[in-house]
């Protein structure tokens, strides 16, 4: 046999059969090796004649019934053996083999006619394994996973078995589920020790047999006869039902003693009649026992129950309260009323009077309403006879409208101190009237739209849309809008459609969002308020434009120069511009980056000698027309006239002020901030010196004269720095500076015109207040103060500077784009 790597398991569903030993006949449990009893692990040589006595079921039934005996097999299985019905003789009936079939599954069972018995221990199921290794590795052996089960099972032939002494019960569990593990008898793979198992669930069903008495339902039982009760009335009713629930008996009701003829009950139904009139009735109650019986199915009698049964005859005087309006006995009130009523008041519109017409204890009753969900509440909540009900309001807020257009509860009253609680009801309505209780909402806190720019005047926008809960003319809303960004929009004040003035002319480059409030109010003013944001969509209506019509720039080799040109579209893509070079003699000397309008000289060309010879008349100024064209849909474009000087690093580096120039072209800001930051720089380095002297000086505790000190300064005049640009060829590359310092101000007095441009030494604190003293002198420290002066150059010009045509091109652009830049920001 090969080994398998799972043993295969049978999954097998057994019905039960189980009853009490008080009703249901039972099988003698003998022992093992006994040949009459229940056949519990009942063995038989295979060589056994077919036709042979083998075994006899002996068992008895409690009452004395006929019992009958009965063996069944599994459909897939041969029936090997038959039962006498009367004596229980087995009988053999096939051939054993025991190669082919070690073991034989039956069940057998014993009736009187109405219930099978399965005794405890007998076999009610077998799992079988199959484990094709040889050897101990193929011996299987059986256990079961609960080992609080009521079941068990024979761990060498997996016999299913119920322990002896267990019992089932349908009440209590209706299905059981037996883990069965198998296991084998382990053995060595790939050099350890291996046990393999399996497992499988048998569900066992319960089913349910006659082992309950029959059960009352409802009880204590109570019942009245009144004086108007007519003879052959209902009293009550009483109900049972069997207390076996799967396959319950009909049941049977009977008087058993208490009645005194008075009384009588149905025997199928329960239904309890009094058969004289209250005034025959000889005593005030009367206690009756009712007795039910089960039927059989052969019907007779089975199990039986009693139950007490108590009917009091009530006092002839003993009336239920009743409710009257303005013209009598009445059970529906009903009122209008505006909703949200003030806290407290009285139901004015309602005429209730509550009347109990007996006397004494029995006329006392309770008032209390029901269904009311603490909205109302109701004075007195006690009475005696009879009280005027007044309905007061407890919760006004939760009387609307809106939730509600009709609230509906009752008025129950019920007797105090009689043991009947007599009670009567009455429905109050109240039609509810609407009022102006709600402000209009709209269904969203923000509205945001967008709109093309060139939309005409009395475009649509957005809708708004507000809600009044209110009903009729309460529940109208009339729309307005109002704010900074509403002058050009008009509302609708019917249906919240907001659309452009008929005149408006939209321009998102001008004005791209728009915000204002747009108002619902009701007929009454009550508002609300939401805010509305509206944007405009781009048009591309603008083409994009250069600085100049005509541009010069100088090249150096090695480096770009930029054009650039302005689309003022508001958004993307109307807005991007790309670049491109429409026309140039020769066409192979520049290239252009269409993004960012970069022009370089073409990676072949790398010295002016190559330059000059493509260039007629071997001139280093080129003439380039280039196109500035956005990617709005249409597109537009523009072109501009591009000159352009080119020369080489090693011409820069004979002339410093050029190559700062060339540097500076593109950004003329870039010079004036180096500027600043000189000056910046030598201004702190005059504070720091200033500073520097003054703690000095205070260290070294010189005593002056005494001298008036001057307490209060006037404010400095505000430092100026002059920037002169180069206006003609002779001018310097940059202005330089120097920090000249003056002798020490004793009496620290620095209101000179000369002293207001360089910061100041911070000014001392006033003197502590003293006596004054004619022996100490004032006493002050000096400060150093500078200022900045422009250097007077003391060269003359340099006539090849003065001559550059190079650093003449660039000192003109560099001016134009200064004060180009100058005109559109402030700089200090």
């Amino acid at each position: 046999m090969r080994r398998g790597w799972w043993a295969a398991l049978a999954l097998g569903l057994l019905r039960l059969c189980l009853v009490q030993a008080n009703f249901a006949p039972h099988f003698f449990d003998n022992g093992v090796g006994s040949t009459n009893g229940n056949m519990a692990l009942f063995s038989l040589s295979e060589d056994t004649p077919v036709g042979s006595h083998v075994y006899t079921l002996n068992g008895t039934d409690p009452e004395g019934d006929p019992i009958s005996y009965h063996i069944s097999f599994d459909p897939s299985t041969r029936s090997v053996f038959s039962v006498d019905p009367t004596f229980g003789n087995i009988t053999l009936v096939e051939e054993l083999d025991r190669e082919r079939e070690d073991e034989i599954e039956a069940i057998i069972s014993i009736s009187d006619g109405l219930n099978l018995d399965i005794p405890a221990g007998s076999s009610i199921f077998k799992v079988h394994a199959v484990d094709r290794d040889t050897g101990s590795g193929g011996s299987v052996t059986y256990f079961l996973q609960n080992l609080h089960s009521p079941f068990a099972v024979d761990r060498h032939s997996g016999v299913l078995r119920l322990q002896s002494g267990a019992t089932l019960d349908y009440e209590r569990s209706r299905t059981h589920y037996i883990t069965v593990v198998a296991k084998d008898g382990g053995g060595r793979l790939h050099g350890a020790d291996v046990v393999f198992s399996a497992t499988t669930t048998v569900t066992v069903n319960v089913e349910d047999v006659q082992d309950m008495a029959p059960v009352f339902v409802g009880t204590p039982y109570y019942g009245y006869v009144y004086e108007d009760t007519l003879p052959g009335s209902e009293v009550l009713k009483v109900v049972a039902m069997d207390g076996d629930r799967g396959k319950p008996n009909p049941i049977l009701y009977s008087l058993v003693n208490g009645s005194d003829g008075a009384f009588e009950i149905n025997e199928m139904s329960g239904d309890i009649s009094v058969m004289q009139s209250p005034a025959q009735l000889q005593r005030e109650v009367y206690e009756l026992h009712v007795q039910v019986t089960e039927i059989s199915p052969v019907g007779s009698p089975a199990a039986q129950a009693i139950v007490p049964v108590t009917i009091r005859i009530v006092d002839l005087n003993n009336h239920p309260p009743t409710f009257y309006g303005e013209s009598g006995p009445q059970n529906r009130f009903e009122l209008s009323m505006n909703e949200h009523p003030p806290q407290g008041e009285i139901l004015r519109g309602l005429k209730i009077t509550v009347n109990d017409s007996d006397q004494g204890a029995n006329a006392k009753f309770n008032l209390q309403l029901v269904g009311a969900r603490g909205i109302f509440r109701v004075v007195p909540q006690t009475v005696l006879n009879e009280a005027q009900v007044t309905i007061i309001v407890e919760n006004s807020a939760a009387i609307d409208f809106e939730k509600s257009k009709v609230l509906t509860f009752k008025l129950l009253a019920v007797e105090v101190n009689t043991p009947e609680k007599f009670s009567s009801t009455a429905d109050v309505v109240i039609q509810l009237l609407d009022t102006n209780d709600n402000i209009p909402k709209f269904n969203s806190h923000y509205y945001v739209a967008r709109i093309p720019e060139n939309a005409p005047g009395g475009s649509s926008v957005v809708a708004v849309t507000a809600v009044d809960p209110d009903t009729g003319h309460w529940g109208e809303v009339k729309y307005s809008i109002y704010g900074t960004g509403a002058d050009l929009f008009l509302i609708h004040p019917s249906t919240g459609l907001i659309y452009t003035q008929p005149w408006a002319s939209l321009d998102a480059e001008a004005t791209a969002r728009y915000n204002f409030f747009v108002k619902a109010e009701d007929m009454e003013g009550k508002y609300s308020i939401a805010e509305v944001f509206i944007t405009l969509s781009d048009v591309n209506d603008h083409c994009p434009q250069f600085g100049n019509s005509i541009q010069k720039k100088t090249m150096v080799l090695g480096a770009p120069v930029k054009i650039e040109a302005i689309d003022e579209d508001a958004e993307e893509p109307n807005n991007l511009v790309d670049y491109s070079i429409t026309h140039a003699e020769p066409a192979n000397v520049f290239d252009i980056d269409a993004h960012t309008g970069e022009i370089w000289l073409k990676n072949s060309i790398r010295s002016l000698d190559a330059l000059h010879n493509i260039t007629p008349g071997r001139d280093c100024i080129w003439s380039l027309e280039v196109q500035a064209k956005d990617r709005g849909s249409p597109s537009f474009s523009t072109t501009a006239l591009l000159k352009i000087d080119i020369t080489d690093a090693e011409t820069l580096s004979r002339s410093p002020m050029a190559a700062f120039l060339i540097q500076t072209k593109d950004n003329p800001m870039k010079a004036v901030g180096l500027l600043v930051g000189t000056m910046a720089t030598v201004v702190a380095i005059t504070v720091l010196i200033s500073t520097a002297t003054f703690w000095r000086n205070k260290k070294s505790n010189k005593v002056l004269p005494v001298r008036r000190v001057v307490r209060k300064r006037s404010a400095p005049a505000p430092r100026t720095i002059r920037i002169e640009w180069l206006k003609s060829k002779s001018a310097k590359a940059a202005t330089k500076f120097v920090l000249k310092e003056k002798p020490p101000n004793e009496n620290c007095n620095n209101n000179s015109p000369e002293s207001s441009l360089p910061p100041r030494a911070p000014a001392l604190p006033p003197p502590p207040s003293m006596a004054p003293s004619t022996g100490a002198a004032h006493w002050t420290v000096p400060t150093v103060s500078g200022s900045l002066t422009p250097q007077q150059s003391q060269l003359p010009p340099n006539p090849k500077t003065m001559g550059s045509p190079v650093q003449s091109t660039l000192i003109s652009e560099l001016k134009q784009k200064f004060e180009k830049s100058m005109h559109s920001k402030a700089y200090f």
